[in-house]
């Protein structure tokens, strides 16, 4: 019974190799696809007239060079554009970066609301509500507090919407890590992350949904889907904006334009609390992808044959190609993808993150709490409940 059981386990683990390879090579060939299109966007794109912006963002706290992050969106090749941030509290330490940007950019048109109502249990989409009340422009790009963007990023990201057919434009990130493990474990989470919304794009003929490292819209669609105060109750905003904009059968594009985000100096249990909120978002939002990622745990899988083979020498060359496989997807990601020459250097991370993946992966199953920025919820069906 004992030897049947081995068996069987070896037999489950190698069809978990090669599940995970298959899903590799499918990420390489997502990422060559993605470069390819890069390569023939290769200038910034051009429109005759292109529409005045505004930007949303929404603000709670301090993070990592806040302020380049705010400062690079005042450095825009573009026309006409606003800039509008948005707080609950007024006393948030993240005011005197914008006073900051103020003094530094006075042409530059810049506004803060202050937003004194709270609409539900997601703070920063009931921020949105009230911030986009104050926006002039038909055009709208929302994205985080502390992404960073190129001078060319308004052109490349508004121009598709000259598109009637586009409802929504967003953009990879890569992550800037700080000198903590926990950090460089969560740059190389957004590296993975990205080579998933690759593959999503491809096999789900394009995409379905939205990252909040940039959100590009037009208002009138924002409108349909009954504003930001219809997703005032969800943890993944940024997903369901997008998945509601596509539910009114508008593409949603992903740019060629990569932004990046600077990451905190999280230690090992930060970084775990953050992937444990991220995993049990993404299951709420995507539960059969979700669960799918079993069939991709390659190096866990190869660990686990080599177990039940007794550490047979054949078994050793199954996880050294998986580990091949593995690091080979990571360089071609970070470098032709994100452009991440520090990603490079931290492939080395990859087998411990991964194997911390799977563990979180497991984790994301035994619960429905979630801590964002110090408030814990449950979470239920994608919606947030205060605790």
């Amino acid at each position: 019974m004992i030897h049947f059981l081995i068996r069987a386990v070896l037999y489950i683990a190698l069809a978990g190799c090669l599940s995970s390879a298959i899903y590799y090579f499918i990420s390489l060939w997502t990422a060559a696809a993605f470069s390819q299109r890069r390569q023939r966007q290769s200038s910034p794109l051009q429109s005759a007239s292109p529409p005045p912006i505004s930007i949303l963002k929404p603000l709670k706290g301090m993070d990592p060079e806040i302020y380049d992050s705010f400062r690079s969106h005042c450095l825009q090749e573009y026309p006409e554009y606003e800039i509008i941030f948005g707080v609950s509290d007024p006393q948030d330490p993240a005011i005197a970066s914008v006073d900051w940007l103020r003094r530094d950019f006075p042409k530059c048109n810049i506004r803060l609301v202050v937003c004194t109502e709270i609409l539900g249990a997601n703070v920063k989409v009931s921020n949105l509500e009230q911030m986009v009340r104050a926006a002039h422009y038909e055009h709208l790009v929302v994205n985080d507090s502390d992404i960073l963007v190129d001078s060319d990023y308004l052109r490349n990201v508004i121009a598709p919407l000259g598109d009637p057919h586009v409802g929504m434009v967003t953009c990879l990130y890569r992550g800037i890590a700080a000198p903590t493990l926990g950090s460089k474990l969560e740059a190389l989470g957004i590296t993975d992350f990205c080579s998933s919304v690759l593959v999503a794009e491809q096999l789900e003929r394009g995409l379905h949904f939205g990252l909040g490292s940039t959100l590009a819209f037009r208002r009138a669609e924002l409108n349909r889907i009954g504003g930001f105060k219809s997703m005032v109750d969800f943890l993944a905003d940024d997903y369901e904006l997008g998945r509601r904009i596509a539910g009114l059968g508008r593409k949603i594009l992903l740019s060629e334009t990569v932004v990046e985000t600077h990451l905190p100096a999280y230690d090992v249990g930060h970084f775990l609390s953050h992937q444990l909120r991220w995993a049990r978002g993404v299951r709420d939002a995507r539960r059969s992808g979700y669960i799918g990622l079993v069939s991709t745990f390659g190096i866990a899988w190869a660990l686990l044959a080599v177990l039940a083979a007794g550490a047979s020498p054949w078994s050793w060359l199954v996880l050294a190609a998986m580990l091949l496989l593995r690091t080979v997807l990571g360089f071609v990601v970070c470098r032709s993808v994100l452009q991440d020459e520090e990603g490079v250097e931290r492939l080395w991370l990859l087998p411990l993150r991964d194997l911390i993946a799977v563990a979180v992966w497991i984790a994301s199953f035994t619960g429905h709490t979630v801590t964002w920025r110090g408030d814990r919820f449950q979470l239920k069906n994608g919606r947030l409940i205060r605790i």
